[in-house]
């Protein structure tokens, strides 16, 4: 079954086809680093999370860029509201960012880049925009001339005509045209940066992603993704941007996850309606925020209310039951009279966890597979439970339906990662047995010690203790012997 993706571009779902078989360029839109992050955010992060999750589980090698805007309009009013250098202020978020990624499960990207790290890269793309005519210098400010680029709207549908009726140009700029925007700007007093061949300024923000995604992923990539927000003008500006100097697609696919309301109004810092992921983890575990955003399609609106996280918790347990509840049934006794197993219903499962998936990453449909299946268990599990015994076949069907479950919320997911799948008896006693023979050997490596230390062949006693504090072993000389402990 092949991967459909719903590309934004096209405003259709096609066939998903890397450039290079077997490997997929991503990137997406990080945050901007003044303030915490709120479900919004966590939204997006989810959902990407989970695309990469999955097209890795297909096979593909996945290089995962994403950004952080750490230089800003909204970073520099911070800083000098509370007087503090900039870098302290991007600095702090993006710390604050990296712990709730780590609470989510948000895995991170192969590369996360800073715009500050890349001044000298964002300068040499600007320039050569402006060697190509497709942008100019005004008074230390540089513009891209939009009109010179024939397709620009071609990803938010959007004619020239349109675009201009809601233009006009701000006071203190500078363009030749109402729709030119940004790419560079120059510096005013007391704000950072950098020296150009404009003279002192900063990045404008569309030109920030185009030069981080040329230097880490190359001139065309598979899949460029962010909030539906960023479709205009954000990504419509890389487009025409990269396109004008490369003449070539920046981008094969576009995907962009709809946005978090509440009440159906955009949750945002600016209305004042947002609320943090922190806020989010001191009341839920992280998990139920992650199966509510994916019990939503990516592509669609995901109204946000408490109540709402209230009915996931609920169906949460739900799913993380059925997997804890394999230990009951495994200390039923073994009746082989009992009829009935499990093995058809994984099956089901799996078959529709995947086709959902794989049809634009369809959650809200793999999700109702994975509860189909635990319907089965539950039925399964109580009439085990009212005969007074299970056969062998059908605990070892529950075991592996639970064992599905982990692996699949596990894996694709980003759940159940403190849970842990009921394994079988005969593992079980694998591992038990595994762990007495270690520590029969670290007995015998002690008394080993004690027999070299006698003979005064410290070295020999020093290295064995070495080695044990190497695996983790700590011991301890008392008056009554040589203790260990594990670290």
């Amino acid at each position: 079954m092949s991967l459909k993706i719903y590309n934004t571009l096209t405003g259709k779902k096609e066939d998903f086809a890397p450039i290079k078989p077997g490997e997929v360029k991503i990137y997406t839109c990080g945050v901007t680093v003044y303030d915490y992050n709120h479900v919004g955010h966590g939204r997006s992060l989810i959902v990407f999370d989970m695309i990469r999750r999955y097209l890795r589980y297909l096979g593909y090698n996945v290089i995962f860029v994403r950004n952080f805007t750490d230089v800003d309009d909204k970073i520099i009013n911070r800083a000098k509201n509370e007087c503090l250098p900039f870098s302290v202020i991007s600095d702090k978020f993006i710390k604050e960012y990296f712990d709730d990624a780590e609470k989510f499960r948000i895995e991170p990207a192969d590369v996360e880049p800073r715009v500050t790290t890349h001044i000298p890269d964002i300068i040499n793309f600007i320039q050569k925009l402006v060697d190509a005519g497709y942008a100019y210098e005004a008074d230390g400010d540089v513009y891209f001339s939009v009109r010179k680029f024939k397709e620009y709207g071609k990803l938010s549908k959007r004619s020239i005509d349109e675009l201009l009726a809601g233009a006009r140009i701000e006071p203190g700029e500078k363009k030749k045209d109402p729709l030119d925007f940004a790419l560079w700007k120059s510096a005013k007093a007391g704000e950072p940066y950098w020296e150009s061949p404009w003279g002192k300024g900063r990045p404008g923000w569309h030109t920030e992603c185009c030069a981080m995604i040329f230097k880490h992923l190359g001139e065309t990539i598979d899949i460029h993704g962010g909030g539906l927000d960023l479709t205009f003008p954000h990504h419509e500006n890389e487009i025409a941007q990269a396109e004008a100097l490369t003449g070539k697609p920046f981008a094969r696919y576009w995907i962009h996850n709809g946005l978090v309301t509440v009440n159906g109004q955009k949750m945002s810092k600016s209305l004042g309606n947002y609320i943090t992921l922190k806020e989010i983890y001191s009341k839920y575990e992280p998990d139920i925020l992650r199966l509510l955003v994916l019990s939503v399609h990516y592509r669609s609106p995901l109204d946000f209310s408490w109540d709402k996280m209230e009915e996931t918790k609920k169906a949460y347990e739900r799913l993380k039951n059925a997997i804890e509840e394999a230990e009951v049934l495994n200390k039923l006794p073994i009746e082989e009279n009992f009829e009935g197993d499990l093995y058809n219903a994984v099956q089901k499962a799996q078959s529709g966890f995947y086709s959902a998936m794989s049809d634009d990453f369809n959650t809200p449909e793999a999700l109702a597979s994975l509860f189909g299946l635990v319907r089965e268990m539950n039925i399964l599990r109580d009439k085990a439970i009212k005969h007074g015994g299970i056969s062998k076949k059908a605990l070892e069907s529950y075991k592996e339906a639970a064992k599905t479950l982990h692996d699949i919320g596990r894996d694709i997911f980003g759940l159940f990662d403190s849970l842990q799948p009921c394994v079988k008896q005969e593992e079980i006693k694998a591992k038990e047995k595994e762990e007495s023979i270690n520590e029969d050997l670290i007995q015998v490596l002690i008394e080993a010690r004690e027999k070299a230390r006698k003979d005064k062949q410290f070295a020999i006693a020093d290295l064995i203790r070495d080695k044990l504090a190497e695996k983790g072993i700590i011991l301890e000389d008392t008056p009554f012997g040589t203790k260990w402990k594990k670290a």
